[in-house]
C-alpha cells in the first residue's frame, strides 16, 4: 500500500509519465514503511532511461519497487522509487522455447498470458503475486526435488544501468554474467524486459492430506524422490502436518503406504493449481538448508517452537525441496536444498520468534531467502557463497558508484 500527497502528470510524445510526491510506501504485510522523495510509474523504457540519467547526474538514488510482497527492505530508499506496473505483458513469443515479457508483469499474469499461447512457466511458488522479474532477482522458488528456483527460467535480460544506458545480456553471449544476473537483488540496474524459458502448457493433479508429523518426516525424502512437487505444512499448536503432492497426470504416485486423513484431490493447469490465494497477510523468515541437513534442522526447529512459541504462533511452518543451480547468489547454489519458512500474522511482533529460530538455521548451514526477514551480514554470507567475490567484482564493474545500492544492500554486501 502506498500513500501519495501530490501527483504530477507529464505528457511526453503522447504517453503519460506519472510522478508522485510521496508520503509513505509500505510493503504487503505492512512491516516495512519508508518515505521516498518521489514515486514514478513510467510506461516506456525511454522515459525510464531519462529518469535514471537525470537522477544519476544530480547524485541521487533510485530503487525499484516490484509487487511489494518482500519482507526484506530491498527497495527502501529516501530517493526516487520506481514502479513498473505500466510496463507489463508479453512482448514476443520465440521459436526456441522462450518468451520475452516486460518486467512489470507478475508471475500470475505471466502464466495467464502464456496460457493463451498454450505455454507456461515450468514451476511457480506458493504464491504468484510477485513480479516475475522480482521473483527471479531474489531466487524465489516453488517445491520439487528436481526443480530449480524461478531464477532458472531467465535466459536473457534487458537492463538500464546507472547512466541510463541499456544493455542486453543472454546465455549465449554472456553466460557468466547471467549467473550473476539471475539472483542480483536489484543491485546491477533496472530490468525492463526479461526473456524466460517456457514449456508447453500442462496440467497437474494435487493431493493434500493430513498425517502425523513423525510419519511425514519419515516419508518426506521418498515422496520427494518419486513425485514432481512435494511440500508440507507443520501446525505447531496441533503438531499435525498437511502434505501437498503434485504430479502430471499418470506420473508419480497416488498410493501412500502410511496413515492419513482428510485427503483432498484437485486438478488444473500449472499456473492455476500450484499457487495458493492468500487472504491473510503475514511476515516471513526462510532459510535454505543443505538437503542432507534439512529434516534434522526441521526437527530442532519443531522442538524449539513447541517449547517456547507454541502458544503465541498460530501460523504453520512450510517445508519444501529445491534442486541445486549454478547462480552466484542463489540460496540453492551448488546444493540441493530443503527450505524451512516461518510465518507470523502481519501486525503482530515477529522479532522474538524469528530471532530465536534463526540461529538454528545458521547452525545447520542455512542461507537466507533474500526477500524475507533475516539478520545475516556480509561477513557471514560470504562464507556461504563460493562465487561471492565474482558476483561483487561484476557488480562493482556494472555499477561502480553504487547507484542502485541502499542501506540494506550495504549491510548484506559490505558490512
Amino acid at each position: 500500500m502506498s500513500h501519495y500527497c501530490r501527483q504530477l502528470v507529464f505528457l511526453i510524445r503522447h504517453s503519460i509519465l506519472r510522478v508522485y510526491d510521496m508520503m509513505e510506501w509500505e510493503n504487503w504485510s505492512g512491516s516495512l514503511k519508508f518515505s521516498p522523495a518521489q514515486f514514478v510509474t513510467p510506461d516506456h523504457e525511454e522515459y525510464l532511461r531519462d529518469i535514471v540519467a537525470r537522477q544519476s547526474a544530480k547524485g541521487g538514488k533510485i530503487k525499484l519497487a516490484a509487487a511489494g510482497h518482500s519482507s526484506s527492505p530491498l527497495v527502501e530508499t529516501d530517493g526516487l522509487l520506481v514502479h513498473l506496473n505500466q510496463m507489463k505483458g508479453i512482448k514476443n513469443i520465440h521459436h526456441n522455447g522462450t518468451a520475452t515479457l516486460y518486467a512489470g508483469t507478475t508471475v500470475h499474469e505471466s502464466n495467464m498470458l502464456l496460457q493463451q499461447h498454450n505455454l507456461a512457466l515450468f514451476n511457480t511458488g506458493d504464491v504468484d503475486v510477485q513480479t516475475l522479474a522480482g521473483a527471479i532477482s531474489t531466487g524465489t522458488h516453488g517445491s520439487g526435488r528436481r526443480l530449480q528456483n524461478l531464477a532458472a527460467v531467465l535466459k536473457g535480460v534487458r537492463m538500464i544501468d546507472y547512466k541510463g544506458d541499456v544493455h542486453d545480456f543472454n546465455d549465449d553471449k554472456n553466460a557468466d554474467v547471467m549467473k550473476a544476473m539471475r539472483v542480483s537483488l536489484g543491485a546491477f540496474g533496472i530490468f525492463t524486459e526479461i526473456t524466460v524459458a517456457v514449456v508447453p502448457l500442462f496440467q497437474l493433479h494435487r493431493t493434500e492430506m493430513f498425517t502425523d508429523t513423525n510419519t511425514c518426516v519419515e516419508n518426506f525424502e521418498q515422496l520427494a524422490n518419486v513425485n514432481r512437487n512435494v511440500d508440507f505444512y507443520w501446525y505447531p499448536r496441533s503438531d499435525e502436518t498437511k502434505i501437498r503432492i503434485l504430479n502430471e497426470p499418470g506420473k508419480g504416485t497416488d498410493q501412500f503406504h502410511f496413515s492419513y486423513y482428510c485427503r483432498k484431490d484437485e486438478a488444473g493447469n500449472v499456473g492455476e493449481i500450484l499457487p495458493k490465494k492468500r487472504t491473510l497477510k503475514f511476515d516471513e523468515m526462510e532459510y535454505a538448508l543443505p538437503w542432507e541437513a534439512g529434516l534434522s534442522c526441521f526437527e530442532e526447529v519443531r522442538k524449539r517452537v513447541k517449547a517456547r512459541h507454541r502458544k503465541n504462533v498460530a501460523w504453520r511452518i512450510l517445508v519444501r525441496s529445491i534442486a541445486a543451480d549454478e547462480n552466484y547468489l542463489s540460496p540453492h547454489q551448488g546444493r540441493d536444498s530443503i527450505s524451512i519458512s516461518l510465518h507470523h500474522n502481519a501486525g503482530l511482533p515477529y522479532e522474538a520468534y524469528f530471532n530465536d529460530i534463526e540461529p538454528i538455521f545458521i547452525a545447520y548451514g542455512g542461507r537466507p531467502h533474500w526477500a524475507k526477514k533475516h539478520n545475516m551480514r556480509s561477513t557471514q554470507l560470504q562464507k556461504l557463497y563460493p562465487r561471492w567475490n565474482e558476483f561483487h567484482a561484476l557488480r562493482k564493474k556494472i555499477d561502480p558508484n553504487g547507484f542502485y545500492m541502499n542501506n540494506h544492500l550495504k549491510e548484506v554486501f559490505e558490512k
